[in-house]
């Protein structure tokens, strides 16, 4: 018999101690791999999730009211093939259906300019009004192949006890760094 790596050992005792503790949540990918989570971090999880649809919801509301159609957004962009491409949807174990709305950015906004002109901007909802790198290069993926004329991030600002939105322009906020990149 090989002896194991005293490395090895340690990492395998500690998923083994992790799996019999109350304090984590131990699940098995489709390789049969363990992984476990600390129960308080998925709690965290679930809290960020209702925030952030609560959020969504506050920012669809407020483009209503200033007179935007607001629709969510169902596409995706795949950088590899350079592709505008259908979003794939998530399953929800729980409630046992598809999830629809996965896309980038969240939110497609259009409003008549005049006659025969629109405004068509796309909106990302992130409540710390942050994007990660793949995100920013996806945006300017749509700038540039003219898919959208701006796009905004929705970001909540608090203001004494209400939270509000403030938008920042993609172009403003992260300068034309990643556009002139694209």
């Amino acid at each position: 018999m090989e002896r194991m790596k005293k490395e090895n050992k340690e990492k395998i005792m500690e998923i083994i101690r992790k799996a019999g503790s109350e304090e984590y949540e131990t699940s098995w990918d489709e390789n049969g791999v363990p992984k476990s989570k600390k129960k308080s971090e998925i709690k965290k999880g679930k809290i960020s999730r209702a925030r952030g649809a609560r959020f969504e919801l506050q920012v669809r509301k407020d483009l209503e009211d200033k007179g935007r159609i607001v629709d969510k957004w169902s596409n995706n962009v795949d950088l590899e093939i350079d592709k505008l491409v259908q979003a794939k949807r998530k399953y929800n174990p729980f409630k046992k259906m598809l999830v629809v709305g996965t896309g980038f950015p969240d939110f497609i906004s259009i409003k008549q300019i005049h006659e025969g002109a629109y405004s068509v901007i796309g909106v990302e909802v992130k409540i710390n009004g942050i994007l990660s790198k793949i995100e920013k290069e996806k945006c300017a993926w749509y700038l540039k192949n003219k898919i959208f004329s701006q796009i905004w991030i929705a970001k909540a600002v608090r203001k004494g006890r209400k939270i509000e939105v403030e938008y920042d322009n993609f172009l403003e906020k992260y300068g034309k760094k990643y556009y002139a990149a694209q």
